[in-house]
């Protein structure tokens, strides 16, 4: 009885911070204390549950480095000039009778070059959303393109926390996962883009606005060489080369390239680095075109930290086992894909967020997986084409609510959210155990 007040508790505590807009640190906290004093009651010394917490944060270790990267990759992204050179580039290009279409694809490829959809969302995306509130374009529509385009490379790009945490998670090799998601991505994304011609057809846009493009060129030179830190990601991802090794030497040709093309002093750059991109000016594009930094990632890397001390305290106590007995049982008669599915909705429904939603899905589905001699390979890519994109479809997971916001838009947004379901959706029907 107890667990399942606890239970209870956290959830709410969850949901009144999401509603709030207070950190999930602090029902995280609150969370882990009351599991802690529960095991306490179960007989277990705190000795142990501090071994149990430590062994869950250890997997957690090298997704931390990579925040420690990505933190500093998009502060000197941001000052160096390429995602300005991306931004001016895109939207230069877009098609205003087939707005909402490219909105997707232009959030599809800064996503996979950020790896993340917060960061997607924070800087394209709003331009985007702006663009449609004066071209009188749907907001939920244009919302839910955005928020789908961000969790594409959120999902599948070699420099996003989810993919390498649930690498590190299942033990596997992150360049083989990520080719085993764009297997399995293509009928969805051609799907998503269908969905969105039809869109864009009865939605296009009336009114371009240029200033934002004005404003860039004016605070950066848009040289091609800015581009250069984007592509050296790429061709490294192409060579497999180690993530952590690319981002690091896509990083100091950022540097160089602010130095010697944007005038920006080394020091000036280890400042941005550390706290993140600002400029002097104030204006529209200043105001979006700021943050990354190393200090942005302390929080989403505590969040992780406390997350993988709960599933340490999980897997040592063995608290969750009637809920992955459950589990397993219903994998038996419906099989384990289907099943990864519901479980992925009610670890996104209950933890609020994506970090947690991933642990325990995965901490749900292992058994079953293992049981039937399933590959940690067609674990890890189950992951990231259930509870990875259901996390923002859950309309008060911070996953969905946080870009929601952002955009200026509601839980409308998930209808037209179409990739976010399709990839769930199509793989139930083209499961397979074909993959790497």
């Amino acid at each position: 009885m107890d667990i399942i007040a606890v239970f209870i508790l956290f959830f709410t505590s969850l949901l009144f911070s999401v509603y709030k807009g207070i950190s999930i640190l602090y029902p995280l906290l609150l969370g882990l204390i009351c599991f802690i004093l529960i095991s306490l009651r179960r007989d277990y010394t705190i000795t142990n549950l501090l071994r149990m917490m430590l062994d869950g944060s250890i997997k957690s270790l090298i997704v931390i480095k990579i925040f420690v990267l990505i933190g500093a990759i998009t502060a000197v992204w941001r000052a160096c000039g390429t995602i300005s050179f991306i931004v001016y580039y895109g939207v230069a290009f877009m098609s205003a009778k087939y707005f909402i279409l490219s909105a997707f694809l232009l959030c599809c490829l800064i996503s996979f070059l950020l790896g993340t959809a917060f960061g997607t969302v924070g800087t394209i995306g709003i331009v985007l959303i702006v663009l449609a509130k004066s071209g009188n374009v749907d907001v939920n529509m244009t919302a839910g393109a955005i928020i789908a385009g961000a969790y594409f490379g959120d999902r599948c790009s070699p420099m996003s926390s989810s993919a390498n945490l649930i690498a590190a998670l299942t033990t596997t090799d992150l360049y083989v996962n990520v080719k085993n998601m764009i297997k399995t991505t293509l009928l969805p994304f051609v799907l998503s883009v269908i969905g969105y011609i039809f869109l864009s057809r009865f939605n296009s846009l009336t009114f371009y606005d240029n200033e934002i493009a004005k404003e860039i060129l004016t605070y950066f030179s848009l040289d091609i060489i800015v581009l250069f830190p984007a592509i050296i990601i790429l061709l490294l991802a192409l060579f497999r080369v180690d993530v952590k090794l690319s981002m690091a030497t896509s990083i100091i040709s950022g540097i160089l390239i602010g130095y010697f093309v944007q005038g920006i002093s080394f020091l000036q750059m280890l400042k941005y680095i550390i706290i993140g991109y600002s400029m002097d000016k104030s204006s529209f594009f200043a105001d979006i075109i700021q943050g990354g930094g190393l200090i942005s990632m302390l929080k989403v890397s505590l969040i992780v930290l406390i997350s993988s001390s709960y599933s340490g305290i999980f897997k040592g106590t063995g608290l969750l086992n009637d809920i992955e007995e459950l589990f397993d049982k219903l994998s038996r008669k419906i099989n384990v894909y289907p099943t990864l599915i519901l479980s992925s909705i009610a670890a996104a429904a209950f933890s609020c967020n994506q970090t947690l939603a991933v642990m325990l899905t995965h901490q749900f589905a292992n058994q079953s997986y293992e049981i039937r001699h399933l590959s940690s390979h067609r674990l890890a890519v189950d992951l990231a084409n259930t509870v990875i994109l259901i996390s923002a479809l859950i309309p008060w997971n911070i996953a969905g609510a946080f870009p929601a916001a952002a955009l200026s838009a509601d839980a409308g947004f998930i209808l037209y959210a179409f990739y976010l379901y399709l990839v769930p959706l199509t793989n139930l029907f083209t499961h397979n155990n074909k993959l790497s």
